[in-house]
């Protein structure tokens, strides 16, 4: 499985925002789609609710690629 950092710069953001802000999606339509049918896995847990809270440290997989969630250093690095 390919693995991919997702930067974050607030405490946390909603699932389907990640979806979009990753461009993995161009809609919200497209995200809460993916997250319904069940392709989205948050450390491992199939979910289907769209406005999960994702926090640095989780572990969001879509279509085979896992992103892991970091919070952006100040200085826009990691």
């Amino acid at each position: 499985m390919k693995r991919e950092f997702a930067e974050i710069s607030t405490e946390w953001i909603q699932l389907d925002q990640l979806i979009k802000w990753l461009g993995i999606t161009e809609t919200g339509g497209q995200a809460r789609f993916l997250i319904d049918d069940g392709q989205v896995a948050v450390n491992g847990v199939i979910v289907r609710e769209r406005r999960k809270k994702i926090f640095p440290g989780d572990l969001v997989c879509i279509d085979g690629v896992e992103y892991s969630v970091v919070k952006q250093a100040p200085d826009g690095g990691l």
